[in-house]
C-alpha cells in the first residue's frame, strides 16, 4: 500500500519541500510538489493525491484559500483528500482556523522532524 501512497507537498520553501520529499521517497511514498497555492490546488484536483501537506504562508493563494477551494470543490474525491497543515504559524487562532476549514491536523514546523511528519501521514491514512 505505502508504495502507491501519493503525497502532495504544497510548500514554497524549496529546501524544506525537498527535505520532506526525500524522507517520504525513502519511505516509498510517491511525491508531487507545488510552490504556491494555485499550483497546489490545480495538482490536488488533477492528481487527487492520498494526502496533502499544506503550508499556510504561500505566494498568491494562501493555504487557507487552498483549503476553502478544496472543501468547496464539486468533486467529492477532491473534497475528501485529507490535508495536514505544516506551518510556522503556531497561534491558536491559526490552528483553529485550519482545523475549522477541514484540515485533519496542524503541525507547527519547528515542532516536528521529517520522521515525525512521516508518522503523522501514516497515522492519518491508517497505514
Amino acid at each position: 500500500m505505502e508504495g502507491e501512497t501519493r503525497v502532495l507537498i504544497v510548500e514554497d520553501d524549496k529546501f524544506l519541500s525537498e527535505l520532506i520529499a526525500t524522507k517520504l521517497t525513502k519511505e516509498h511514498f510517491q511525491i508531487s510538489s507545488a510552490a504556491d497555492g494555485e499550483a497546489g490546488l490545480k495538482k490536488a484536483i488533477t492528481e487527487k493525491p492520498d494526502i496533502i501537506l499544506l503550508d499556510i504562508m504561500l505566494p498568491g493563494m494562501d493555504g487557507f484559500g487552498v483549503l476553502k477551494a478544496l472543501s468547496a470543490h464539486a468533486d467529492e474525491a477532491v473534497k475528501k483528500i485529507p490535508v495536514l497543515i505544516l506551518s510556522n504559524f503556531g497561534q491558536e487562532s491559526k490552528v483553529q482556523e485550519g482545523l475549522d476549514l477541514g484540515a485533519k491536523d496542524y503541525l507547527v514546523k519547528a515542532n516536528f522532524t521529517t520522521g515525525e511528519i512521516v508518522e503523522k501521514i501514516k497515522k492519518t491514512l491508517s497505514l
